[in-house]
């Protein structure tokens, strides 16, 4: 992120978008999909970023745009890998069925050409 301001410093949801490249009202949606996402708020709900709050809306985008993730799966990985981190158990998941019939080349490379849409509208 260039700025003029100082690496620790808070940074507005102007900034953050405009920096990510993502709008305002995604930003502000994740934080109701991201329980462990909370930026500072001050006056009039005026929200301010802190550099672990950027650094993780950096590894969100990764997750979703990069590699295709959900929200919901976005979410999982990232809990995983906290609690995993501090040595505690791993969040209880549901069992997730294996798909019915596996995919075509044709659907498989369809796939493939949406990631990598996202990936090139990300730079």
């Amino acid at each position: 992120m260039t700025s003029e301001k100082r690496p620790g410093a808070l940074r507005t949801i102007g900034e953050v978008s405009q920096a990510l490249g993502i709008k305002h009202h995604v930003l502000r949606y994740w934080e109701t999909q991201f329980p462990m996402l909370r930026p500072v708020k001050r006056s009039g709900a005026r929200r301010y970023y802190r550099p672990e709050d950027v650094e993780l809306l950096g590894e969100i985008v990764r997750l979703v745009q990069g590699e295709g993730y959900t929200l919901r799966g976005a979410r999982h990985f990232l809990e995983h890998r906290a609690s995993a981190a501090k040595g505690g158990p791993a969040p209880r998941t549901r069992a997730v069925a294996a798909p019915k019939e596996p995919l075509t080349l044709h659907e498989s490379l369809k796939n493939l050409r949406a990631k990598v849409a996202r990936a090139l509208d990300s730079l």
